[in-house]
C-alpha cells in the first residue's frame, strides 16, 4: 500500500514543521496500537491524555516488545502474534514472569538470516520497560480486567542515585578547541575538510546555538528561519510539552546566524518546498535531520576533546556542558533550570555537583592556618627567625 502524501490545514500558531513532527509521533503510536491487543484500550487512553507524546511512543514499543517476548521465550500464550493474546493468557501473568522478563532485557540477541544482534541495556533503560510494564498492569486492574495488581510483586531495580551519575560535559578549553576546528578546518579529515568549505557556517551557528541555550537535539532541529526575530532580539522554540518559549539572542548567535543565512544557506530555489523556511539545511537543499546534526556534533566534540570520532559526544552531553559552564560562571541553579527547562531542579543539581574544581574553590576561601600567621601589616609568618 502506498504512504499517502500528509497535507497539513494548520490555522494554529505553530509551524507547519512542529505540527507535522508531532503528527508524525502520534501516528506511530497509533500504528503500534493497532498492533497490540484490544483489551488495552484503557491503557492506550491512558498514555493519550497523561504521557508526552515521545514518553507515549517509548511505553508502546516496551509494551509491543513484551507481548513479543511473551510470544517467542514463554509458554504463556499460543498466539502467533501480538495483537492475537487473548486477555485470558494475561490473567495468568504473575509478577515474577515480569521480573523474569526485566532479567532478560539485561541482554538478549536478535537472529536475523545473516546477523545476529546483541543488544545489552543499563538500568535507567530497564527501569522504563519497568514502568512501562507496570502501568499496563495497573490500567488493567483499575479496568477490571485483572483480578490484582501484580505490579506489587515487581523485584525492584537499582538505578543510580541523583549525583551518582557521571555527567559528560566539554570542558571550557574543550569548547574552544572546537569552535577553532569549525572555524578553520582544523582537525578534520581530507574528505570532511571537502563537506567542511561548503557547510562551515552552518555547522558554527549549530555549535554556538547548542552552547548558548542547551537546546534538545529536536528543539534545535525544527528550528525555521522565521522563528527569528533578529529586530527584537529573540527567536522562538517549541518544547516539550507543546511549549512554546521565547530565547533571547546574544551577540554571538545573532552574528553566526546571520553570516550562516546571509553568506552560505542555499538560495530558495535550490530549496526543496516542503523545507524553505527550515533553518538548517543539508546540501540536498532539505531540513537536515536528527541524525545529520548528531553526527555533526560527534565530528567536533570529538576534535575538542582528541578522541576518536566515535567517542565523540551527542547533542545532550552539549547540554551538559552548557549547564556546567552557567553553574561555573556563579549563575544560580534555578536561572539555568529555567533556561534548559528543566522539569526538576533536582536535575540541574545533578549539573551543579559536575563543576570542575568545586572542591578546590571551596576550600580556597577557607585558609585558616595562613589568615592566623598573618602579621597585623599583611606579611606571612614563613617562619624565618631574625638572626
Amino acid at each position: 500500500m502506498a504512504e499517502k502524501n500528509v497535507k497539513l490545514h494548520n490555522k494554529s500558531d505553530k509551524p507547519d514543521n512542529v505540527v507535522k513532527k508531532e503528527y508524525e509521533i502520534v501516528s506511530k503510536c497509533e500504528e503500534i496500537e493497532k498492533a497490540l491487543p484490544s483489551f488495552m484500550r484503557g491503557f492506550f487512553m491512558y498514555l493519550k491524555g497523561n504521557v508526552l507524546p515521545m514518553s507515549r511512543l517509548a511505553y508502546l514499543r516496551d509494551i509491543k516488545f513484551f507481548c513479543n517476548y511473551l510470544i517467542e521465550e514463554t509458554d504463556i500464550t499460543e498466539a502467533e502474534t501480538a495483537k492475537d493474546i487473548k486477555l485470558g493468557e494475561f490473567q495468568k501473568i504473575k509478577a515474577v514472569d515480569v521480573n523474569i522478563f526485566i532479567d532478560y532485557c539485561r541482554k538478549y540477541s536478535v537472529e536475523t538470516d545473516n546477523n545476529i544482534t546483541v543488544y545489552e541495556n543499563g538500568n535507567k533503560t530497564l527501569a522504563r520497560k519497568k514502568s512501562s510494564v507496570s502501568v499496563l498492569f495497573k490500567q488493567l486492574y483499575r479496568d477490571e480486567l485483572l483480578e490484582k495488581n501484580i505490579t506489587d510483586g515487581f523485584d525492584p531495580i537499582r538505578v543510580p542515585k541523583p549525583g551518582e551519575r557521571e555527567i559528560k560535559a566539554l570542558q571550557d578549553d574543550e569548547v574552544m578547541i572546537m569552535l577553532d576546528a569549525v572555524s578553520t578546518g582544523t582537525g578534520l579529515t581530507e574528505k570532511e575538510h571537502q563537506f567542511w568549505e561548503k557547510t562551515k557556517k552552518r555547522d558554527k551557528a549549530i555549535l554556538v546555538i547548542f552552547l548558548t541555550y542547551g537546546l534538545r537535539l529536536s528543539e534545535l532541529q525544527q528550528l525555521n528561519i522565521s522563528s527569528f526575530n533578529f529586530n527584537r532580539g529573540e527567536f522562538k522554540i517549541y518544547r516539550k510539552r507543546g511549549k512554546e518559549s521565547i530565547m533571547p539572542l546574544n551577540k554571538s548567535v545573532t552574528m553566526v546566524v546571520n553570516d550562516y543565512i546571509n553568506n552560505e544557506r542555499l538560495s530558495d530555489e535550490n530549496v526543496v518546498e516542503e523545507h524553505k523556511d527550515a533553518l538548517f539545511l543539508s546540501l540536498r537543499g532539505k531540513r537536515m535531520t536528527e541524525r545529520q546534526i548528531r553526527e555533526l556534533v560527534k565530528k567536533y566534540t570529538s576534535i575538542g576533546m582528541k578522541t576518536s570520532r566515535r567517542a565523540g559526544y551527542s547533542p545532550h552531553k552539549l547540554r551538559a556542558t552548557t549547564a556546567t559552564s552557567l553553574i561555573g560562571r556563579g549563575n544560580s541553579i534555578f536561572d539555568v533550570q529555567a533556561l534548559l527547562d528543566h522539569e526538576q531542579v533536582t536535575t540541574t543539581q545533578l549539573y551543579a555537583a559536575h563543576r570542575k574544581n568545586v572542591k578546590q574553590d571551596l576550600v580556597s576561601g577557607m585558609e585558616w592556618e595562613v589568615e592566623r600567621t598573618e602579621d597585623g601589616s599583611g606579611n606571612k609568618d614563613d617562619g624565618s627567625k631574625d638572626g
